[in-house]
């Protein structure tokens, strides 16, 4: 294992099937598709694919038997797994996507975890060790607490504590109620990657006012480094991204592209970023690389992923912001 492996938890991954319209979406019709596809998915299970297509050292720990349609087409891509039995199948997702890019969503709920809740857990720590990063990824699926990525980050951490090994950075990629039960658990998450709508959730705000004011999503996202929070993230979608740290902050606008499908390109941007992050890239650097990496997958159809040479980090503009002080609560 290389000092520069990528671990991904995807506590509920997907069958990602993606459907192509031809025209818009019509409600109560039926249309025919002009194309269909079918990926192993779920955010985590997606930012496993990027760092792999990309050539860079990656695992992806899920649960999911060894013949789950999820496993078995992570196996054909050549992707390194690590996954927990639970004798249940997989859920499958559905995207519509229509030609001007608009992707309408549809997620099933997966199966349960409440018997296998502490072995996953395990399974991340046992995963982990030696890492240069730990991305906890995507929704917990029924029967698994609210605090799951929580417990998942102690426990890693208190694991590296009792061996003497250098814990690995923890990145989040969530929403929702775990999304907020990590934040108001006081643990330290060295990289969070939420976008507008989720930011919104944890400070209040509006997110279509954040994508369109890179100044004010700074602010709002400052708010998050004194709640355990190293550094945030922001995408926005087609504005760009933020990226807020204690040392500063910046922004980045996304180049102008055809998009195709969204699916996976929150994914792609935070791979784009470790990668960078990995090779001992500066802020700038990792945020224009975010950014270029979720442009190339939004410009990709289906949830198909990016390698970094299709992706032009060159053509994104990078502006720094006004310091960060973090809010004190």
């Amino acid at each position: 294992m290389s000092g520069n492996r990528i671990v991904t938890v995807t506590p509920n991954p997907s069958l990602d099937r993606t459907v192509e319209l031809g025209g818009e979406l019509q409600r109560g019709a039926v249309q025919r598709a002009s194309r269909s596809s079918a990926e192993p998915g779920g955010k985590g299970v997606n930012v496993s694919r990027a760092v792999r297509a990309s050539g860079g050292d990656t695992l992806a720990v899920l649960p999911g038997d060894p013949t789950d349609p999820v496993l078995v087409a992570l196996d054909g891509l050549g992707i390194p797994t690590i996954a927990l039995p639970i004798g249940a199948p997989l859920r499958s997702n559905v995207a519509i996507t229509e030609p001007t890019g608009t992707t309408t969503k549809i997620n099933e709920p997966g199966p349960s975890l409440a018997r296998h809740a502490d072995a996953l857990t395990d399974l991340v720590v046992s995963s982990s060790v030696g890492a240069r990063w730990l991305v906890l990824a995507g929704s917990l699926p029924p029967g698994l607490p609210d605090d799951t990525l929580a417990r998942m980050v102690g426990a890693v951490r208190a694991a590296a504590d009792r061996s003497g090994v250098a814990a690995p950075r923890v990145a989040v990629d969530s929403s929702g109620v775990p999304f907020t039960a990590l934040l108001s658990s006081g643990v330290h998450v060295d990289l969070l990657k939420p976008n507008a709508e989720e930011l919104a959730e944890v400070v209040g705000g509006d997110p279509d006012a954040y994508e369109a004011d890179p100044s004010l999503a700074a602010t709002a996202a400052g708010r998050l480094l004194d709640r355990g929070v190293g550094a945030v993230l922001l995408t926005l979608g087609s504005a760009g991204a933020v990226l807020v740290t204690a040392a500063g902050s910046w922004s980045a606008a996304a180049p102008r592209i055809t998009a195709r499908s969204t699916v996976g390109a929150g994914d792609s941007a935070l791979a784009g970023y470790l990668l960078a992050e990995t090779t001992g890239a500066g802020p700038e650097r990792c945020l224009a690389q975010a950014v270029a990496s979720g442009a190339a997958a939004a410009s990709l159809p289906g949830s198909l992923v990016p390698s970094l040479d299709q992706t032009r980090p060159v053509d994104v503009s990078v502006v720094v912001l006004a310091p960060v002080t973090p809010v004190t609560h």
